[in-house]
């Protein structure tokens, strides 16, 4: 399943590309890109535990940007 999802607060071009690589690396993840100039991210991950991955990459998202929320 591929969705995407607008981010709110995302500071820097470096902090969108530590959260793509640490999306990534997320079990169940296919792809994943953040875009800092579009504030959006796109996430292709696993359809039968889509909403457990995107728990997980709330939480990396918060360890890199404190302040950024991805509005799901």
């Amino acid at each position: 399943m591929k969705k995407r999802f607008k981010l709110t607060d995302l500071d820097c071009a470096n902090c969108a590309a530590k959260m793509e690589e640490a999306i990534k690396k997320i079990d169940g993840v296919h792809d994943a890109t953040v875009s800092f100039m579009a504030q959006k991210m796109t996430v292709d991950a696993d359809d039968a535990r889509f909403d457990d991955i995107m728990k997980e990459i709330v939480a990396v998202c918060k360890k890199v940007e404190p302040d950024c929320i991805i509005n799901l």
